[in-house]
């Protein structure tokens, strides 16, 4: 039986098929744990990671028989891929399956957040609504909405957009083809142009940082963003401080930099919305995802090529 390593924690039914199919061994408490795989490292073939666990080039380095990784996700900044890419380990994730859930969040977190809907639920949970109704919120349909990253995921977002006749740009690294929506190049421009900026781009180094201070300021004080992409992507403290600040008109996010800790400054201010990085949530698709990770584990020790590699 295939020895694998399974590292961090997985849906429980992922990790039951796993622990079927597999010599399945747990890899939690961090890199160093590795010393403790003793012999067996030696014949550790894959690893089942998800986004919440980083496979380092630590661990790769401590498995001389390792062939594939298998990520339960579709963004993969949790693995150091190029290390993986040098040793010849082929590292495979989970995309397509997920894209509709996460569309359906960003467009739920959008209307929440600029209809304030989470605000209302808890100005009525709290008794308030006998003390004089809430200010006006802000029209989502016919308004403009800039995405960053029209990736699988950014795409399935903006064909639910155009229900509500928004007008819809993007950015990226080059124009889509065959796509009907307006490019643009810069950034800034893009943020400046929207009333709702969305990020739906991948994670990473290249993508670190990216929403910084001047895009937040160029979105401006009646500018909404939405994040269903990576905590990273973001200048955190910057986004905290242009909401305290009134840069911007407020924010729905659905991803941290340091998860499960959120900033403490976001938990008490109104015109955001704050979600447990949900977007694929659902038991339909976290199945799908399950059994997309047993398929490129299959698929490659069968033919050894993983269906979905990255």
């Amino acid at each position: 039986m295939t020895a694998l390593l399974q590292v961090g924690a997985l849906m429980p039914s992922l990790e039951q098929r796993l622990a079927a199919q597999y010599d399945l061994r747990k890899l939690s408490a961090g890199p160093a744990a590795t010393r403790l795989l003793g012999d067996c490292a030696n014949s550790i073939e894959a690893i089942a990671s998800s986004a919440r666990a980083p496979v380092t080039a630590e661990i790769m380095d401590a498995l001389p028989g390792l062939r594939i990784i298998a990520n339960f996700g579709v963004g993969y900044d949790n693995i150091d891929v190029e290390r993986a890419r040098a040793r010849g380990v082929v590292v495979s994730n989970t995309p397509d399956v997920l894209t509709e859930c996460v569309a359906d969040l960003a467009i739920a977190l959008m209307i929440d957040v600029a209809r304030g809907v989470s605000a209302g639920d808890r100005f009525v949970r709290a008794g308030r609504w006998r003390e004089g109704p809430r200010p006006f919120a802000t029209r989502v349909a016919g308004r403009r909405l800039g995405i960053v990253g029209l990736g699988r995921i950014g795409q399935a977002a903006a064909r639910r957009a155009e229900a509500f006749a928004l007008d819809i740009r993007y950015t990226g690294r080059a124009p889509k083809p065959g796509v009907p929506y307006g490019f643009e190049a810069d950034l800034q421009a893009l943020a400046r142009w929207s009333d709702f900026l969305l990020v739906s781009a991948s994670g990473g180094e290249n993508t670190r940082g990216l929403i910084s201070a001047a895009v937040l300021e160029a979105l401006g004080p009646k500018g909404y963003f939405i994040n269903v992409a990576r905590g990273s992507v973001v200048d955190e403290p910057a986004l905290v401080a242009a909401l305290r600040e009134g840069h911007i008109a407020g924010a729905a996010l659905d991803v941290f930099v340091d998860e499960p800790r959120v900033p403490e400054a976001l938990l008490g201010l109104d015109n955001v919305v704050l979600t447990p990085h949900i977007a694929s949530a659902t038991q339909e698709t976290r199945e799908a995802m399950a059994q997309l990770v047993l398929d490129n584990l299959s698929d490659f020790f069968a033919t050894g090529r993983a269906r979905t590699p990255v």
